[in-house]
């Protein structure tokens, strides 16, 4: 008798999508990049430019942000081998997050080891009583949503609402006892590009003594007056009680980051199980983080490219017959909704002599099904010359697949 493990993973080894695309020749995930991840890459043997980054700031190839990273290893080795709990807290951790909390205008923060492990390792702690209820943006990332599960939030005790609505949010919150809630929300949507309105959402949390959860991982760097996040973008910050980040963007690195209360965040570093059960961050990786904090805490200048560029791309693709949703900044989406066609505008564009444009295509369950896209995205060491080259590219090859 065949395990139903093993058949279904067979099943899908045969007939699921990736082998369906890979017969198409379309199967675009997995390319290696074989050089530093700049505004110009080299991949499958030729020159790409590189529109599928979140390296926003630019800063993955920044000389000073190189050489602190080089110093952290030749000063503390290149691993930690423990939890923070444990043997994995060196002094490095404690000055980064202690500079984190002072930049994000929050008592207290905790460095993850991801972005993902901050959401799990937050979310999954502070829902700990059977009726708090969370209050979620329905376009919320898949980090949010495992957190949530990992709550332990039944239906009864979780409320979606509909993307960045906040009639329906209004509406939704009158259902829910006042002071038993926390609305979940992010600052820059990662595929669709649109920011929350989070002057409102935190007036709405108000009325309903309900606490507000900011995922700002797209827009911490990006979003604020030197980057702090969109709470700071709307001058809010003091009413967000949770705010979360990532190093993997803009700060390039990899960790994560939560900034809240004294009280919240011991809560989470003695609860949350994520913090608790995972090896903490390279040294290098702290190092990384504050070389980007020096920089962009006394200069703006970069936040301000990446989202001058961006506007530039934004006014060539909307010209030129695209639909971009409703994006703001420098997540630029193309909406195809046909997940073979996301494919095939991936491979042309990929492929395109002499050089290439390397986007992300997405697909359910990343996007609602029929809403398929290729995520483009900028970074601020980009020329308007390249983002010229590369928009002529997109208008060309859209139009031989016959997409405007």
């Amino acid at each position: 008798m065949t395990n139903c493990i093993k058949e279904k993973c067979d099943e899908y080894f045969v007939e699921g999508i990736p082998t369906l695309a890979k017969s198409m020749d379309l199967y675009p995930y997995f390319n290696p990049i074989e050089s530093e991840q700049g505004p110009l890459v080299s991949m499958a043997g030729h020159e790409m430019i590189m529109l599928g980054s979140n390296n926003y700031l630019g800063m993955t190839g920044n000389p000073q942000v190189k050489q602190a990273a080089i110093n952290a290893i030749e000063e503390f080795g290149v691993g930690t081998t423990g939890s923070r709990l444990l043997n994995g807290t060196f002094h490095l951790h404690q000055e980064l997050e202690s500079r984190l909390a002072k930049f994000l205008g929050k008592e207290d923060c905790i460095v993850f080891s991801t972005g993902m492990q901050a959401n799990l390792g937050a979310l999954g702690c502070l829902f700990s009583k059977g009726d708090e209820i969370v209050v979620s943006d329905e376009l919320n990332h898949a980090s949010i949503i495992d957190g949530l599960v990992l709550s332990r939030r039944d239906s009864s005790n979780k409320v979606i609402f509909k993307h960045n609505d906040m009639d329906d949010l209004r509406t939704k919150m009158n259902d829910v006892s006042n002071g038993k809630s926390m609305i979940v929300t992010e600052g820059i949507f990662s595929m669709e590009g649109d920011i929350s309105p989070m002057d409102e959402i935190v007036n709405i949390a108000k009325e309903n003594e309900s606490m507000v959860y900011l995922d700002d991982a797209h827009s911490f760097g990006v979003l604020g007056p030197h980057g702090e996040g969109a709470a700071a973008h709307f001058g809010v910050t003091d009413d967000v009680d949770v705010l979360m980040g990532t190093f993997s963007k803009s700060f390039a690195s990899c960790g994560g980051y939560v900034a809240a209360s004294e009280e919240i965040c011991n809560w989470i570093r003695h609860n949350g199980r994520a913090f608790i059960f995972s090896a903490s961050i390279p040294p290098a990786n702290c190092a990384t983080v504050l070389a980007v904090l020096d920089i962009v805490e006394k200069d703006t200048s970069y936040k301000d490219n990446v989202l001058r560029l961006a506007g530039r791309m934004k006014n060539r693709l909307s010209t030129s017959g695209f639909d971009i949703g409703k994006s703001v900044t420098p997540i630029i989406p193309i909406i195809i909704g046909d997940e073979m066609m996301t494919f095939q505008f991936f491979k042309s564009l990929f492929e395109h002599q002499p050089k290439g444009v390397f986007t992300n295509p997405v697909r359910a369950p990343a996007v609602p099904e029929g809403h398929e896209l290729l995520r483009t995205s900028y970074m601020a060491s980009m020329t308007d010359e390249l983002i010229d080259e590369a928009a002529d590219i997109i208008e060309d090859v859209g139009h031989e697949l016959e997409i405007i």
